[in-house]
């Protein structure tokens, strides 16, 4: 039962910050389906500074450089959804969608040059991290718990106060609803829109190095997220583009993910005798009767995935 708390708590961490983060660029108007391209390479700026950055470094200063490291490479990926989407006016899906394609690829090919640079004889596309790991863990008994557990839960508090407390969220999500109105105050909705793409980066850019570290000391890149980026936007929608909404919905997804991880630890369902398969397909299809049911009641920003056009009113 605590391995199965511990893995709840941190798969709906991955969730909650990458559901974030797609909540933040579709508040601005900007579909974020990228975000599954984005973890990737957050993910990948992380574990190369685990790798590269000296074992003897005070915990807490490896443990900023890491974090920096994912956040930073998270933002520069977003840039090319900002760019296309919000400059060129390119179809957000479609844009997306290149990022995800884009990211496990180009993750794979810089893993695997860094590798064979070191040593001809190692192509693989996997980093280990094991010693660098351990900042961001501390053993309570049995329980591993996690710094990014606690993170995650001030990420929420703060996304809530930032969207609906500050003017800078009110601009966000009016530039989301109705962006000819946003401007006709002065607002700029370019800039709005910038900002919530780079938000979502650096917050998707987080969820992937806290999912690469759940559990394993090394991962293999081409392997990507495992769909994480589209659970996450599930968890954004079954959440209503709302943080505390958010939050609760990563725990649920999170539950039956860790489910397929320690399942063999409850004799009732190995009683069941069911396929290992069943067990990992299990938050997938979740996902799909959850949007199944609420799709219809759903209530996205009016305007996202709608490219500004000024002239118009």
């Amino acid at each position: 039962m605590l391995l199965l708390i511990q893995y709840t708590l941190i798969f709906a961490s991955v969730l909650a910050l990458v559901a974030l983060g797609g909540c933040f660029s579709e508040h601005s108007g900007v579909i974020n389906i990228g975000l599954e391209g984005i973890m990737v390479m957050g993910a990948l700026g992380g574990a190369l500074a685990m790798k590269f950055v000296p074992a003897g470094v005070p915990a807490i200063v490896m443990f900023l450089l890491v974090v920096l490291a994912s956040l930073l490479m998270g933002v520069l990926f977003s840039l090319l959804l900002g760019v296309a989407a919000i400059n060129f006016n390119a179809d957000q899906t479609l844009v997306g969608t290149a990022l995800n394609l884009m990211g496990t690829a180009a993750a794979v090919v810089i893993v695997r040059a860094i590798n064979v640079a070191e040593n001809p004889d190692n192509v693989s596309s996997t980093i280990v991290y094991r010693k660098a790991k351990q900042v961001f863990l501390v053993n309570i008994g049995d329980f591993e718990f996690n710094w990014f557990m606690l993170i995650v839960v001030l990420v929420l508090i703060a996304a809530h106060i930032v969207l609906y407390k500050t003017r800078f969220g009110l601009r966000l999500c009016a530039c989301g609803e109705h962006p000819q109105a946003a401007d006709s105050v002065g607002i700029s909705v370019y800039k709005m829109r910038y900002a919530g793409v780079l938000i979502s980066g650096a917050l998707g850019g987080l969820g992937g190095l806290v999912y690469i570290t759940a559990g394993v000391s090394e991962w293999k890149f081409e392997n990507g997220v495992a769909g994480f980026g589209f659970l996450a936007l599930a968890v954004m929608i079954f959440g209503q583009w709302k943080p505390v909404n958010i939050g609760l919905a990563a725990l649920l997804f999170g539950f039956f993910r860790a489910l397929s991880n320690v399942y063999t630890g409850f004799a009732p369902l190995v009683a069941l005798k069911l396929p290992s398969s069943l067990y990992n397909m299990l938050p997938y299809i979740i996902s799909l009767v959850v949007l199944a049911f609420i799709s219809r009641k759903s209530r996205a920003p009016k305007a996202e995935g709608v490219p500004y056009d000024k002239g118009q009113r």
